[in-house]
């Protein structure tokens, strides 16, 4: 089904010698995750809210919101194909679950341990987006319009038993969202498909021994219930999608409320990294505090530099292999991977493995 969309009168504005007609601009915005998750309560309180606050200003449109978020419509499996065919006009994309679509997308998930400074990371990815042709027609081949970029906080492993380091995960069932179950090969764990909406239900039914996951992400569905022991790697940060509208609807729209949208996508996404950062360790010390009372009660166990090195050189090598078959169907993912790389670079990140020279 198509989204609903229009423009009809709302009211009138009284100004000075003028009558002017405000337009009511009809919206749906959804989600596959809800908004207790931040990166979704974001959409509400920063992108949609500021969006409102900078159409205000003039008085000329105002938009009639249909919120749809936490899969009233949608499941996490469907979040590209809801905004590409206007099931929803503006929808969070989550990119880890569409390797095949948007495979460029999956270039922070194929270089694991590159980042763990967000805002930096949504920098090089923003600046990517206007930059790379590429990258930019990956998006807009699925008739979607990027508004604000998304990442995750750090990665660790929440388990029902502690961890004394990464080979304890040998022969553990771990659940991992999309893609990121690659940052598992070679460690002698199996990977079990998930998100954030399947982690509690998997380890609490015995499906998975534990998660893959991120505080900000495991804090809101409670995971730390069923997987106490937080074993603190550090991992890395990683894109993990956008924030989108239907190009059919946004070529519908006015042009005042297209650049609202751009600037209230950018202070999203800036607004977003923040949070991200000062959110993680807040997010972490609320779990041990709501976890004191149960049994066993919630524990950080923090894990060594060395075993945090000692996991990456674990992996095989994902750079090449992702990037390798993408070019035998002329996808530039090679030079992408390179521009990714060396943008960290020169913003300082120091990636404790070298992606990029091992293409």
């Amino acid at each position: 089904m198509k989204a609903l969309f229009g423009l009809v009168t709302a009211g009138l504005l009284a100004l000075p010698g003028t009558l002017l007609a405000q337009e009511s601009i009809k919206l749906t915005v959804a989600s596959s995750h809800p908004t207790v998750v931040p990166w979704v309560g974001m959409i509400k309180t920063h992108f949609m809210a500021r969006t409102d606050e900078i159409l205000a200003k003039s008085g000329h449109y105002k938009i009639d919101w249909t919120e749809a978020f936490g899969g009233q419509i949608y499941q996490a499996n469907a979040t590209l194909s809801s905004v590409e065919e206007g099931i929803t006009d503006i929808g969070w994309v989550f990119s880890f679950l569409e390797p095949a679509q948007l495979p460029l997308s999956q270039v922070s998930t194929n270089t694991p341990f590159s980042t763990t400074n967000v805002p930096v990371l949504l920098e090089v990815m923003q600046n990517l987006l206007e930059t790379n042709t590429a990258f930019r027609k990956e998006w807009e081949s699925h008739n979607l319009k990027v508004l604000g970029l998304t990442a995750t906080d750090l990665y660790d492993i929440y388990t029902k038993k502690p961890l004394t380091g990464i080979d304890d995960i040998k022969g553990m069932k771990l659940s991992a969202p999309g893609v990121l179950g690659n940052w598992l090969r070679g460690t002698g764990a199996n990977a079990v498909d998930g998100a954030l909406t399947t982690f509690y239900t998997n380890v609490q039914t015995g499906v998975s021994d534990g998660v893959l996951s991120l505080a900000l992400g495991a804090l809101p569905i409670k995971l730390y219930e069923v997987a106490p022991y937080i074993n603190r790697f550090d991992a890395a940060a990683a894109f993990s999608g956008a924030i989108a509208i239907n190009k059919d609807s946004w070529d519908r729209l006015p042009a005042e409320v297209q650049e609202a949208m751009i600037e209230a996508g950018k202070y999203y996404t800036k607004s977003h990294g923040e949070d991200m950062v000062n959110g993680h360790e807040a997010a972490l010390q609320k779990m041990v505090t709501l976890g004191a009372n149960q049994n066993p009660k919630v524990t950080i166990v923090p894990m060594p530099a060395a075993e945090r090195q000692k996991w990456v050189a674990k992996l095989p090598n994902l750079a090449g292999e992702w990037a390798t078959p993408l070019e035998a169907k002329g996808i530039p993912a090679k030079e992408f991977l390179k521009d990714y790389m060396e943008a960290l670079r020169a913003r300082g990140e120091q990636p404790i493995r070298v992606w990029d020279q091992e293409l």
